[in-house]
């Protein structure tokens, strides 16, 4: 029935595993592929579309002949290249040159007999680490790999876990050249920790890129998103602020703060910190702030009432000092610090990520901020996150209150609408990213920035940071090992938290799979 000698012989070299499960999947594979027939060089005409189904009997080994038998109504198109594509997923993916991390796969669920596609949640485990680093159970998994995985399938997709082994590093690129899709969920870190080089695996997701597989997120992705001076990239948009700048170097950081600092109270943030640290809430100490921007420039012997945010302690220093702990850190000319960071936020350059962003201070940053959890352009949850009393910071560890709400909170209903339907289309162009879909996973920090006594309806939200470099999901945080806690593992979370961590998990499946549709090859 197959009239076209190319079509045969490449049949012929399919598997007799993938020949049963022509059975199973019968009309809807032929009439998927011959739907997009028209535009793929590589086709077979046939003498209809599957009315009846289709029947698969394989002879000999593995590499024996295939005969179909197939009932056809009406003239259509196949694209055999993209059917055999899709019959090739069905067969699992070959992972034995790669050494087996893991103790077992406890939650996870069986894979699907004939996948859409083929995914892999990569993990990394630091063999110097305890329990395999912070984040992982006592299988050594990550403590909520099982919800991304599990969203996947029950997709349709498959989705193996796979550890990263830097001693493997180029088995595991080549295996990873079976997936559609590879989810990276490596704390960042870690591979180095492990002793591995994270230029060294980004470069290798960046050469399976080109080969026309996804990688969530990408290198390119997790460094332009969580950089600081996305915020200066965003500034135009509805959710930035105008007077947001970017220091790369001593001149301009000096040149630019003076001027800044003298006109209102600002924050200062490093590009390479975490938790709050290298985060400067800055005011002057005397007040006299200048009426509009530029009237005068700061001296350098004027007194800062600094406060940093990991851990919301104070300190008081010239606008001199506070440039040369900036720029070199600890020295004679940067006076006494009680930081518990060492400064030096412009070293090695902007290569290096050496960067300061300099961005307007909102004072009802004390209100609390908003963090939006988001699943590629979809909202799934917000939390509220107010410091403690007399703190700023709302860093996790420094008494801040977190309140948890759903998407559809009436309270955030104005700041909801403007940013799903205003900006989000705009963020990834803006950061230089416009060829790339937004994250499976990631979350978006906001403060109010507005006068208090403002319309609710005319409020003005900004972003304070983006962040989509392995989010956890915390619903699963009962599965992570500590001191107290050695052998946690998945069954450990309770059935109620294990539900709502399938809903964002079922949701990046949905995600994922539209991005296939769209961009896979």
């Amino acid at each position: 029935p197959i009239g076209h000698e190319r079509s045969l012989h490449t049949f012929a070299m399919l598997s007799t595993r993938l020949a049963s499960r022509v059975v199973a999947r019968g009309s809807r594979l032929f009439s998927s592929s011959a739907a997009s027939a028209s535009a793929i060089p590589h086709r077979a005409l046939i003498g209809g579309a599957v009315a009846v189904g289709a029947a698969g009997l394989y002879y000999g080994n593995k590499t024996g002949c295939l005969s179909l038998d197939i009932t056809f109504k009406l003239p259509v198109e196949i694209d055999t290249a993209q059917l055999v594509r899709q019959l090739r997923r069905c067969e699992p993916a070959d992972l034995s040159s790669l050494t087996k991390v893991a103790k077992d796969d406890l939650g996870l669920l069986p894979q699907p007999e004939a996948p859409t596609y083929r995914t892999a949640l990569v993990e990394i485990y630091v063999r110097s680490a305890p329990y395999g680093g912070s984040d992982k159970s006592s299988n050594g998994h990550r403590y909520d790999s099982i919800p991304f995985a599990n969203g996947m399938i029950n997709a349709g997709m498959s989705c193996n876990l796979v550890h990263y082994v830097h001693e493997e590093h180029d088995k595991f690129v080549e295996a990873m050249k079976q997936f559609d899709a590879i989810i990276v969920r490596c704390n960042p870190g870690q591979i180095k920790a492990d002793g591995g080089s994270q230029a060294k695996f980004d470069d290798a997701m960046r050469g399976l890129q080109k080969l026309g597989i996804q990688v969530w997120p990408s290198p390119d992705v997790m460094e332009f998103m969580g950089a600081k001076d996305a915020l200066t990239k965003i500034a135009h948009l509805n959710i930035g602020l105008e007077d947001t700048l970017s220091y790369y170097d001593e001149e301009e950081f000096a040149k630019g703060f003076k001027k800044t600092m003298a006109f209102q109270p600002r924050v200062i943030k490093q590009n390479r910190g975490s938790s709050g640290e290298g985060i400067w809430i800055i005011k002057l100490k005397e007040g006299n702030y200048c009426s509009n921007f530029g009237d005068r420039i700061c001296e350098g012997d004027e007194v800062l009432s600094l406060m940093e945010a990991n851990d919301n302690h104070a300190e008081e220093h010239t606008v001199a000092e506070f440039i040369e702990f900036c720029v070199n850190g600890r020295t004679d000319k940067s006076g006494e610090w009680t930081s518990k960071g060492v400064g030096k936020y412009l070293e090695g350059g902007k290569e290096a990520g050496g960067m300061l962003v300099d961005q307007r201070f909102c004072p009802r940053i004390v209100e609390g901020e908003l963090r939006y959890n988001l699943v590629g352009p979809a909202l799934v949850g917000i939390i509220h996150k107010k410091p403690k009393d007399g703190g700023i910071s709302a860093v996790g560890g420094t008494g801040s209150v977190y309140t948890f709400y759903g998407p559809d909170e009436p309270k955030f209903s104005n700041l909801t609408t403007n940013f799903l339907t205003k900006d989000i289309d705009k963020v990834m162009p803006s950061l230089g990213l416009g060829d790339q879909p937004l994250p499976l996973w990631w979350t978006t920090d906001f403060i109010l920035a507005s006068p208090v006594g403002t319309p609710v309806e005319e409020e003005k939200w900004i972003v304070g940071e983006f962040n989509c470099s392995c989010v956890g999901i915390s619903k699963c945080l009962a599965a992570y090992c500590k001191d107290d806690t050695p052998n946690a593992c998945w069954n450990d979370i309770s059935a109620d938290d294990k539900a709502s961590a399938m809903i964002y998990g079922n949701k990046m499946g949905e995600v994922a799979l539209d991005i296939l549709k769209k961009y896979a090859k």
